[in-house]
């Protein structure tokens, strides 16, 4: 039997072998060459396993494999840090500047995606003879309709050339739509479980909503002032350094005994750090180890999460008719993606301005990863279960290597900046230009 040390030795030597790997003979970005590497080490246990039945070692990676909660190692684990380094680099005025587009998308396109996802699931589900209540057809839609902030920030790292304000949409909305996403997917569950024990109504979902999601976001900025007061007051990077991970672990699991958003609140905390605690409570100093200690956390994390999903392939069981609704669920699932970005934009066109082609991106940038899939995993056992995670795994698949490999030659394709709408690298460049003529 495995301990707790064991399993996180075993994880942490698997990702630096396949990063490893993948530095010195794919040159994939980290995300897609880590899971790319770990689905074939699961399609070559699973061959070892068929091929040779009394072969041991398959089956007992595949059995640790499964002894592996998803769910709470990513949602009670590895989130909170997660979000709090991306929000971390996310440039809060620009975000401000682009609150309604980010805000409607976050909100009224999450639901706008969780219905179309939803009714097409309970249909296509229907249509290969493997039929599934429609609330559980919704919570497939809930869980599958946030992008995910970890695939999305891990895929705007790779790519170069992105208009800023694009950029931020993409940032900002993949930030906050997970914890939107997050509640509608709990409403659900507990509707198709039976176990939310009242009648479901529009009141009673907006005041979820409202309680867990603003209620989050107000606690998120509370404990982030407070850490930004202590580091004001202080001038000693390890002890900063410790406040911020003090600050994501506290304010998550405070968030979570209080019924509120965690991951609203950690990402509210991130970007109140970001901005007002580099800028006034910091030294360069700090604020290099602050970045250096966040960036490390990040990747660490991200190499382990992407292997994790590649692994999960040992568990997920296939059959003709869940092989077949999982490849009906990934042109859904764009669809969908198309009208919950579309719909909000003709809104936001009437007061935002916006790069031409940023329709076309945002829906092929809706990229899913970890949040889906340890959502789907946490369901409760049962048939509808096996549909949805199969459907959720395929639809996750696809978007990390096929739509965040192609992201940028569509980037470069489609989109046409508008005028004074600088890229990522002329912001920074511009960036270092200030910071060296200052200097001088």
């Amino acid at each position: 039997m495995l301990t707790l040390f064991d399993l996180a030795a075993l994880l942490l030597v698997l990702a630096a072998l396949f990063g490893y790997f993948n530095k010195r003979h794919l040159g994939l970005p980290s995300n897609a060459g880590l899971l790319i590497l770990a689905l074939i080490s699961s399609l070559v246990l699973m061959a070892l396993s068929w091929a040779f039945p009394g072969l041991g070692f398959p089956t007992t990676i595949r059995d640790t494999v499964a002894g592996i909660d998803f769910n709470e190692t990513l949602m009670e684990g590895m989130l909170g840090f997660l979000l709090f380094a991306g929000a971390l680099h996310v440039d809060w005025e620009a975000l401000k500047s682009r609150a309604l587009s980010v805000g409607l998308m976050a909100t009224f396109g999450v639901l706008i995606s969780t219905a179309i996802c939803g009714t097409g699931f309970y249909y296509l589900a229907a249509s290969v003879g493997a039929p599934v209540d429609f609330a559980w057809a919704l919570v497939f839609g809930a869980l599958i309709s946030p992008t995910d902030p970890v695939a999305v920030l891990a895929t705007l790292k790779t790519i170069s050339g992105v208009p800023k304000r694009l950029e931020i949409d993409m940032a900002g909305e993949s930030l906050f739509n997970d914890g939107v996403g997050v509640v509608v997917f709990t409403i659900l569950v507990g509707v198709a479980t039976g176990s939310s024990g009242e009648h479901l109504t529009v009141s009673l979902a907006v005041q979820h909503f409202v309680v867990e999601a603003f209620g989050g976001a107000i606690f998120g900025g509370i404990t982030g002032y407070l850490a930004y007061r202590m580091m004001l007051k202080i001038d000693d990077y390890p002890v900063e350094v410790l406040i911020s991970l003090a600050l994501v672990m506290g304010t998550y699991a405070a968030a979570h005994q209080m019924g509120l958003s965690g991951p609203i609140a950690v990402v509210v905390a991130g970007l109140l750090i970001g901005d007002r605690g580099v800028a006034y409570a910091m030294s360069d100093l700090t604020q290099r180890y602050l970045h250096g200690f966040w960036t490390l956390i990040d990747d660490i994390l991200n190499a382990v999460l992407f292997m994790l999903i590649g692994l999960e392939l040992l568990v997920v069981d296939f059959t003709w008719q869940t092989a077949a609704l999982a490849a009906l669920a990934i042109p859904l699932v764009l669809t969908a993606r198309f009208f919950a970005v579309y719909l909000p934009f003709q809104i936001v066109r009437l007061r935002e301005r916006f790069s031409r082609g940023i329709v076309a991106v945002l829906t092929w940038g809706g990229v899913r990863g970890g949040i889906s899939v340890a959502l789907a995993l946490s369901l409760p056992e049962g048939p509808q279960r096996d549909l949805i995670v199969t459907g959720t795994y395929a639809v996750v698949i696809f978007s990390v290597l096929v739509q965040g490999l192609t992201l940028e030659t569509l980037v470069k394709r489609v989109v046409r900046p508008e005028e004074g709408d600088p890229s990522r690298e002329e912001v920074a460049a511009a960036a270092s230009g200030e910071t060296a003529s200052s200097k001088g």
